[in-house]
């Protein structure tokens, strides 16, 4: 008897200490939970994440693909209980920070994760640097716990055929050509290497990226918050032809810039001339528009009678002033 109550005792014992006081579990602020039991996630009835703003950027073609159920979401604090057959998946959604040559499976892959190498537009294999930051997606929990068996790596690897594909294909845009001038050249016309387009378009890049990522949420349950490409270097036996090519369009930039210069100043000083000489002979021809005007309203005023003694005081004046005057005789 004594036994079989002990034993009785002793599994009523395990069973609190167990079931009971080893059922209680917290929340911390940076993170959220999720509860199974016996191995499925408790689920919104009805609900799936094509329904949640999450799925929005993706195409239509995927959003069968990727549709998970929405989970109950536990926020943080506590203390919260669970039975013996439920268990809690804890996710860290804080924002973190790594380099974008990271390889989660392979660590020394990429040189140690010091860069990334892609291929541009014209064959050449560069060396790109910078970080991505990244975080779990709270409204799309069940993906990044059950839907891949490691998010990270998918979304790495999801990232960098996103950009290998843009540094591919990537070219300079065409820029407007400014009024006046044109003939006007740009990088990207005249020259066409697109390393130096990449390392002149790094913001219109990481904006791209940006915007082509923003499905990662959907796809596996992580958001990607920013993308900073900082360093674009090309292989070390191009490098030196590179620093030629861009002296020389520098040059031919500079020679431009001064040719059109010289162009706009002499165009100005022309204006300026045609301007003053126009000036000129309006000064000119206003006196015999007003002389014209004076004349005319004498001959309605006095008539012809008038008009000739006017003429008349007209020469005698001038003959006052004149020193020798030359009068023609007629020879009968």
């Amino acid at each position: 008897m004594s036994f079989a109550f002990g034993f009785l005792l002793g599994a009523l014992a395990w069973f609190v200490i167990r079931c009971v006081l080893g059922g209680f579990y917290t929340v911390n602020q940076n993170e959220r939970a999720v509860k199974t039991s016996f191995g499925r996630a408790d689920r919104i009835e009805g609900q799936t994440t094509l329904d949640d703003p999450v799925s929005a950027s993706l195409q239509p073609e995927e959003r069968e693909r990727y549709e998970f159920p929405q989970v109950r979401v536990i926020q943080p604090g506590g203390p919260y209980f669970k039975w013996p057959w439920e268990k809690i998946h804890k996710v860290v959604v804080s924002t973190e920070t790594v380099s974008m040559a990271f390889d989660p499976e392979s660590p020394r892959a990429n040189r140690g994760g010091e860069f990334l190498e892609a291929v541009t537009k014209d064959q050449l294999n560069t060396g790109l640097t910078g970080q991505i930051r990244f975080r779990a997606s709270e409204r799309n929990l069940y993906a990044y716990l059950f839907g891949v068996k490691n998010p990270l790596t998918h979304v790495m690897g999801y990232f960098i055929s996103i950009l290998r594909e843009r540094i591919a294909n990537f070219s300079a845009p065409p820029k407007a050509p400014v009024a006046g001038h044109p003939n006007d050249l740009s990088s990207g016309s005249a020259i066409g290497v697109s390393i130096n387009d990449l390392r002149k378009n790094l913001r219109d890049l990481n904006e791209h990226m940006d915007r082509e990522c923003e499905s990662s949420a959907a796809r596996y349950g992580m958001t990607l918050e920013a993308s900073l490409i900082t360093g674009i270097d090309p292989p070390p036996e191009v490098e030196s032809a590179l620093a030629a090519i861009n002296t020389a369009y520098n040059q031919v930039s500079s020679d431009i810039s001064l040719a059109q210069a010289g162009a706009d100043q002499k165009i100005v000083q022309s204006r300026t001339a045609v301007e003053i000489e126009t000036l000129k002979a309006h000064a000119e021809v206003e006196p015999l528009r007003a002389l014209a005007a004076q004349l005319s309203d004498l001959k309605q005023r006095g008539g012809a009678e008038a008009l000739r003694s006017y003429l008349r005081s007209v020469r005698l004046k001038l003959f006052k002033q004149a020193r020798r005057a030359i009068v023609e005789v007629s020879h009968v």
